[in-house]
């Protein structure tokens, strides 16, 4: 087992990466303190795991909610279902509530956590690979409005993040390769020579090779920690995180949630943002294309519908979070490990990038 350690004062915590930690009991209740756990878990992964976290957690009192499977799910309606459980069930401030699964039950999970009785313990146990590396990190926890995703939301840091690789081997081709969309945006925006490594150990990647992948997972988890840790609330440097969400988040609300998994969406929007950069000339051509080639090469698209105009495009991206007073803000490229935030971008420069999006799909 590895250990990275998010530092943020009195709210730190440790990211436990490693295979079989479903199966650490001891360390699995080191962070529970109260006598009641309740497990928030997916239609998909409770016949996998839900059994073995209740019996490591058989000396609390343990109860159980599954949602259905979907990022249609991530919902004020899914929110104020587990709340009226855990009314039900009358679980007090005590209680820890468990996210078991991928990013859309960590966000409920985590978001229920930081308002129920005005906030009660949680822990992450993510069980997909974008969950393992971006989502399950960082404190960040919300739902989708129909008007935008993630817009109802808080900053609220998890007690623990156990991380079991062995989870990701019934993780669907598609999931895998969502994940790795995140993956390759910590190698765009902050280690070039991470995104080196990238390219050159995708095939192993795609087949779970677990020295790579844990290697990368490590990696992955250091870098969001490392800038978590610097701006826990998103007030600066922590916004470069977002590099490729502001196309991709108007991709999944113009598509409908659910229609396009989220890394597929960040997928498509780094090769945007990289187009972008290039446009712009904050980066060369031939460093764009290396992005587009390994988004790729990760099974990812790399070309939104064509059937969304500039103009949806546009008024989507305005409703974002990422916009401010001073109008649109992107994260952009200004070296393969280098990015920025940038709010003053030329609207022409971005139809052209909108309007390039069949160059984008060609190798």
């Amino acid at each position: 087992m590895e250990i990275v350690n998010l530092n943020l004062g009195e709210h730190s915590y440790a990211i436990h990466i490693g295979a079989g930690l479903l199966s650490d009991e001891r360390l699995l209740n080191q962070e529970v303190t109260g006598a009641s756990v309740f497990i928030v878990t997916s239609e998909s992964i409770a016949p996998l795991y839900l059994a073995k976290l209740q019996a490591a957690f058989r000396e609390h009192r343990v109860d159980t909610f599954v949602l259905p499977d979907g990022e249609s799910q991530k919902n004020l309606s899914s929110y104020e279902s587990i709340v009226g459980e855990l009314l039900t069930k009358r679980h007090n401030r005590a209680t820890t509530l468990i996210a078991l699964g991928g990013g859309v039950i960590g966000d409920v999970t985590g978001y229920v956590a930081a308002t129920y009785q005005r906030g009660v313990n949680f822990i992450q146990i993510p069980t997909t690979l974008l969950s393992q590396v971006d989502s399950s990190v960082g404190g960040k926890t919300a739902v989708n409005h129909p008007l935008g995703k993630n817009m109802v939301g808080a900053f609220y840091q998890p007690k623990a993040v156990y991380i079991d690789t062995d989870t990701l081997q019934t993780l669907p081709d598609r999931e895998l390769s969502s994940g790795l969309a995140e993956v390759i945006k910590h190698g765009v925006l902050a280690d070039g020579e991470y995104f080196s490594s990238i390219e050159q150990e995708m095939t192993a990647l795609r087949s779970l090779q677990p020295e790579s992948m844990a290697r990368t997972i490590r990696r992955s988890c250091e870098i969001k920690a490392s800038i978590v840790a610097q701006d826990e609330k998103e007030t600066g440097v922590r916004a470069l995180l977002n590099l490729g969400h502001t196309f991709g988040h108007a991709i999944e609300h113009l598509m409908g949630y659910g229609a396009w998994l989220h890394g597929e969406a960040v997928g498509t929007g780094l090769v945007m943002a990289a187009d972008l950069s290039s446009r712009l000339g904050r980066i060369t051509q031939s460093d764009a294309k290396r992005i587009k080639n390994v988004v790729a090469s990760a099974g990812l698209p790399t070309c939104p519908p064509l059937t969304l105009s500039v103009d949806d495009f546009i008024e989507s991206m305005q409703v974002d979070k990422k916009t401010t007073d001073d109008g649109l803000r992107f994260i952009l490229i200004n070296d393969i490990g280098v990015a920025d935030l940038v709010t003053d971008v030329d609207e022409a420069k971005l139809r052209e990038t909108l309007l390039a999006r069949e160059s984008l799909a060609e190798n």
